[in-house]
């Protein structure tokens, strides 16, 4: 392409991982002609290198674990993992790192796909440049979406570029077994694909500067993951800094706070996550490069009435599944204000995104999972609500010892003693993850406990816990 062409769209959307694809289907829906741009691949850090390469990897980990749990099985699946096989398993939910599918998924809704980067050059106008360095401007006559998501944050260690340190991109997509690896954090990641290691392998070291595992949940939530990693064989060290890393002959070495050096093939950085706007042109419309975008409920930042921010962008909550719910809302209030509907606006409104503040949704898939809802017991109090906290050992749950021999696992109920509903769960064992949407229903629909009474949980299943911590709660 040698001179710049102009298109003219209703909606331009930055970004073509889950968030952007979600806004775009709405738009398009709404019979708005919608343009999406991507630099890397369509299905953006989701599908090829977070969410479903992980879970595939985690996948067989997690199954290995239960069977060793039921009598009658443990002994059929004593041996290692097959890694080959499981890594195989995993390019296959990535496609091998090919879009052909999202690509015709787009094609499929009439959303138009430009291939390259894509940089604000003023209000409403997008300035995509492509692969062969010829642009394209792109003029929104309603809206311009910001979509582009978040990337690894690396901590400022001298030479740290050198190293080539692993980040959670590394750690998916990895077509090799480290021998020993360095896990820097306590977070999402740091314990996942710790787990995950540990388990094809590697001899992994889990150094987490912080005093426990997952600080954004329940504490016990970290402390029960942490013993299952430690009987797994990793080494989960705890109030542990790392002052330097250096690449020595192809060895891995952090020296920790107290000085001691620790080597490893491999060293993976899980250590927060950083909005990718620093090269996207916001400096053109007075906003600052390389931060996150503030947004109201229908997502639509500060003081800019054409302007965008889903997803990780705005930093409300740093989940797929979130930010795809957010783009439904985007997409709905793009469109009301595009063709002068009614804007639903208020708490729960088709416009608003509510659940953002009060009802979050999170799966750890570790052994044992984690899962929560809403507010921990920390969060609630100091946001000021009347609470309490109800908790049920899940071992005494039927369905938890037919589920697994020596189940262990703990459920936790936060409750607002003033309007008697449910600010927050949280559970933490083998499976739990697929009890965690019941607990989502409770906490977004404010449902009250009186009414939870009648919602009877089948026999014999884990999710019996509701009724078990229903009890708790009416006996305290």
């Amino acid at each position: 392409m040698t001179e710049t062409e102009t298109n003219a769209y209703d909606v331009v959307v930055l970004g073509a991982g889950p968030v952007g694809e979600n806004v775009a289907d709405r738009t398009r829906a709404a019979g708005l002609t919608t343009a999406i741009v991507e630099s890397e691949l369509v299905g953006g850090e989701c599908s090829y290198w977070a969410c479903m390469p992980s879970k595939a990897l985690l996948r067989p980990v997690i199954a290995r674990a239960d069977a060793r749990r039921v009598p009658g099985l443990r002994q059929s699946v004593q041996g290692p993992l097959d890694a080959a096989a499981v890594l195989a398993h995993r390019d296959y939910y990535t496609s091998d790192w090919k879009d052909d599918g999202q690509v015709g998924w787009l094609d499929s809704i009439g959303a138009d796909l430009h291939r390259g980067h894509g940089r604000l050059t003023g209000p409403r106008t997008v300035t995509v440049t492509g692969p062969d360095g010829g642009e394209r401007v792109l003029t929104a006559r309603h809206a311009v979406a910001v979509c582009t998501g978040s990337r690894a944050a690396l901590p400022g260690l001298p030479g740290l570029d050198a190293v080539k340190p692993w980040t959670s991109r590394e750690a998916t997509s990895s077509h090799t077994v480290p021998g020993r690896l360095i896990v820097i954090g306590g977070g999402v990641v740091a314990t996942e694909m710790a787990t995950v290691w540990q388990a094809l392998g590697s001899q992994v070291t889990l150094l987490v500067r912080g005093k426990g595992l997952l600080p954004r949940m329940e504490p016990f939530a970290g402390e029960l993951i942490a013993e299952a990693l430690k009987e797994a064989g990793a080494d989960v060290r705890t109030g542990t800094s790392v002052e330097s890393v250096t690449r020595e002959n192809g060895t891995v070495v952090a020296v920790t706070g107290t000085s001691e050096r620790i080597e490893a093939d491999e060293i993976l950085f899980a250590t927060g996550r950083a909005p990718r706007t620093d090269d996207i042109g916001l400096e053109s419309i007075g906003l600052d490069p390389g931060s996150w975008l503030p947004v109201d409920d229908s997502l639509r930042v500060s003081g800019h009435d054409w302007l965008y921010a889903v997803g990780d962008v705005n930093h409300r909550a740093l989940l797929t599944h979130q930010g795809k719910y957010q783009a439904r809302i985007a997409g709905a209030a793009i469109a009301a204000r595009a063709t002068g509907e009614t804007l639903l606006a208020e708490p729960w409104g088709a416009h608003a995104a509510t659940a953002d503040h009060t009802a979050v949704p999170q799966v750890v898939f570790t052994d044992p999972e984690a899962a929560a809802v809403g507010l921990s017991l920390g969060e609630a109090e100091e946001a000021g609500h009347r609470v309490r906290a109800v908790d049920v050992d899940l071992s005494t749950v039927s369905g938890a010892g037919l589920y697994a021999d020596g189940y262990q696992g703990r459920a936790r109920m936060v409750v607002d003693v003033e309007d008697e509903i449910l600010r927050g769960v949280t559970f933490v064992g083998p499976g739990v993850g697929e009890l965690i949407h019941s607990a989502t229903i409770a906490v977004a629909g404010q449902v009250p406990v009186s009414r939870l009474w009648h919602a009877v949980p089948s026999y014999p299943t884990i999710s019996e816990v509701w009724l078990r911590l229903l009890e708790a709660y009416r006996d305290a």
